[in-house]
């Protein structure tokens, strides 16, 4: 019986990181949350890691045919001098400012990543909900103009510091990368397309990073299938959050993230 209840809690764990994983809610934040209500600690970051793992799936499986083409023009452009065209010159430019995005949060995760997880604490994350939804607030009106091809090494800095940002609980990466990225002047489908594939690398190396890690808990704890249930879980809700969230971006109706960020921000800093 207890192990079937640490697998239904993890289960739901990776469903709801899942679920808050692409949208400017914060999932570390609400992962916090989640186990001061379910009474449930889990050590270091092991778990997150992993059902992070699983909203990079959902990543990879939505976004496959722009990062095939990606793949396919930047080799193109590199080994085909002869056949360059526009598109392939805008689309290796969009993997190089990718990579220029990723050093930031990949500097700051390594440098600062005990003291991340030392500010994984309620208190915290309901000050820094509050401070997303006010930067959700600030862009809801904004309609960029800039296209993928219109991007700059300087853009591509900016969107990555504030992806470097949000490694602190209750800083949403969705949304603080896309806040940048509209404040910089990208059109809201540039702004999605660049904060999801931005964060591609980043979960990638931080899942390579901790594997061990990952192997070693679920072995210690004995909850290889809690573990793998968590995952699945993650993958599921992550890919249909992301359909949704894309539909809202479209729509222009941020505003509903920031008053929900208001309100569980104000309840978790009154009550827990």
């Amino acid at each position: 019986m207890e192990q079937l209840w640490l697998i239904i809690k993890y289960l739901f764990l990776g469903i709801f990181q899942g679920f808050t994983e692409p949208i400017p809610i914060s999932s570390s934040g609400h992962l916090v949350i989640a186990q001061e209500l379910l009474g449930v600690e889990l050590e270091g970051l092991t778990f997150e890691v992993l059902v992070n793992f699983g909203s990079l799936v959902a990543v990879l499986i939505i976004y496959r045919q722009d990062l095939l083409r990606l793949i396919q023009n930047g080799f193109g452009y590199l080994f085909n001098r002869s056949q360059r065209d526009h598109q392939q010159k805008d689309d290796f430019d969009f993997i190089i400012y990718l990579i220029i995005g990723t050093i930031p949060a990949g500097v700051l995760g390594v440098l600062l990543g005990d003291a991340i997880e030392v500010l994984s604490t309620v208190q915290t994350v309901g000050i820094t909900l509050i401070i997303t939804g006010i930067a959700l607030w600030l862009i809801r009106n904004l309609r960029g103009r800039k296209g993928d091809g219109q991007l700059t090494w300087k853009d591509a800095l900016i969107v990555g510091i504030g992806q470097a940002v949000a490694l602190i609980p209750g800083i949403s990466r969705s949304g603080a990368t896309i806040v940048a990225a509209m404040f910089l002047g990208m059109k809201q489908e540039t702004a999605l397309r660049f904060s999801f594939l931005l964060f591609i690398p980043v979960s990638l190396g931080t899942m390579l990073l901790s594997i061990e890690d990952v192997i070693k808990h679920a072995s210690d704890e004995n909850a290889w299938f809690a573990y793998i249930m968590a995952f699945a879980g993650s993958v599921v809700a992550s890919y249909f959050s992301l359909k949704w969230f894309m539909g809202i971006m479209a729509r222009g109706n941020l505003k509903y993230f920031a008053f929900y960020c208001f309100i569980v921000g104000g309840l978790v800093v009154l009550f827990l």
